[in-house]
């Protein structure tokens, strides 16, 4: 019996790209706190828990968030 902790796994390419947009997101909304949008990216992913297709899932969760956070506050880019 081994004492060691697993290893976490890799992030998925999902994962990956979720997080890319919540960078992209930060950029261009920079007077919303990284912690505001990170919430607003992951409930938006818990949104779509199920969908057969995950292919286009970070791209829709961008939109969803950028149109949120466009009808708050204005973009700098």
């Amino acid at each position: 019996m081994s004492d060691e902790a697993p290893t976490p796994a890799a992030p998925t390419d999902e994962e990956v790209a979720v997080d890319h947009a919540i960078d992209r997101l930060a950029e261009r909304f920079p007077q919303v706190p990284r912690d505001r949008i990170a919430d607003l990216v992951h409930q938006r992913h818990l949104d779509y828990t199920g969908a057969p297709v995950r292919d286009f899932i970070p791209v829709l969760i961008e939109h969803d968030v950028k149109r949120e956070l466009a009808a708050e506050v204005t973009p700098l880019a």
